[in-house]
C-alpha cells in the first residue's frame, strides 16, 4: 500500500530593512540632522551607496557573526558613511562619523512599518503558512528592530533568522537550506520577499526559493538574475500572494 507523503506546508519569508519599514528614513533623518548637506542633497542615492558600502565591508570582515565582524562592526559602520557620502562630496572625519552612525541608529528603533505589512503578515499567518523573517546583521541589533515592530503575536521567535545568530550571511543559500531544514518547508513552495538585489534575489534564487523582489525603490536590476516575480507595494504584493499561493 503507498502512503502518500503530506505537502510540505507553503513558507513566505520576508527580508527587514527597507523591506518590512523604510529604511531610508532614519538614514535621511541622521544626515540631515548631522551633516546638513542641504536642500537639494540625493538621499536616496547617498543610501544606495551606504548599503552598498555596508555589504562590501560585512563580506570583507566574513560577515555577521564571525570574530572578525564583532571587533570590528563599530569601524565598518563609520567606513560606510564616510565612503558614501565622499562620493556626494561630504568628508566625514571618524569623529563625524561615529556621530552620524550613531544617530542613525538611535532613529532605527522608532520604526514606522510600510502600509500593509503588518496586515499581510497577519493574513498569511492566520490562513496556516509558515511565515517568517530571514535578515543580515547583528542578533541583538535586528531583533531590537524586530522588536520595535512588534511583531511577537504574528511571528514565532523560531522563525526568525539573523545571519549574526545563524551564522551566514545573505546572499550564502546556507541561510535559507537552514530556513527550511528547521521550519519543515522546502525550497519549491518556499517565497522569499526582499528588496535588495544583492542579498535577497541573489540568495535566494541560489537556493532555488521563489523570489519576490520588493523593488519599490525602482532601482535597476545589478545582474542576470531573474526573479520569478517582482512587486513594487504591499497592495501589490498581496494580489499577486492571493493568486500563487491561495
Amino acid at each position: 500500500m503507498n502512503m502518500m507523503r503530506p505537502t510540505p506546508p507553503k513558507g513566505i519569508f520576508f527580508d527587514v530593512d527597507d523591506t518590512l519599514y523604510d529604511h531610508l528614513a532614519p538614514f535621511r533623518d541622521a544626515v540631515q540632522e548631522m551633516a546638513e548637506p542641504g536642500e537639494t542633497f540625493p538621499y536616496e542615492a547617498a543610501y544606495h551607496r551606504m548599503r552598498y558600502y555596508s555589504d562590501k565591508l560585512s563580506v570583507d570582515l566574513g560577515g555577521a557573526g564571525t570574530v572578525a565582524y564583532e571587533e570590528a562592526v563599530g569601524d565598518m559602520r563609520r567606513r560606510r558613511f564616510q565612503l558614501a557620502l565622499a562620493e556626494f562630496g561630504i568628508q566625514l572625519t571618524p569623529k563625524e562619523a561615529e556621530a552620524v552612525q550613531q544617530t542613525y541608529l538611535d532613529k532605527q528603533y522608532n520604526i514606522t512599518m510600510f502600509d500593509g505589512a503588518r496586515e499581510l503578515l497577519r493574513k498569511l499567518a492566520d490562513a496556516g503558512h509558515v511565515v517568517g523573517l530571514i535578515t543580515n546583521g547583528p542578533a541583538e541589533h535586528q531583533m531590537n528592530k524586530i522588536s520595535a515592530m512588534q511583531l511577537g503575536g504574528v511571528i514565532p521567535a523560531e522563525h526568525l533568522f539573523v545571519s549574526g545568530a545563524v551564522g551566514w550571511d545573505k546572499p550564502d543559500p546556507q541561510i535559507f537550506h537552514h530556513v527550511n531544514q528547521l521550519t519543515g518547508t522546502v525550497p519549491e513552495s518556499s517565497y522569499y520577499i526582499g528588496d535588495s538585489w544583492r542579498n535577497d534575489v541573489v540568495g535566494a534564487l541560489a537556493a532555488d526559493w521563489q523570489m519576490i523582489w520588493f523593488n519599490h525603490r525602482s532601482v535597476t536590476p545589478e545582474s542576470e538574475h531573474q526573479p520569478q516575480y517582482t512587486v513594487t507595494s504591499y497592495d501589490e504584493l498581496e494580489r499577486l500572494l492571493d493568486k500563487i499561493i491561495g
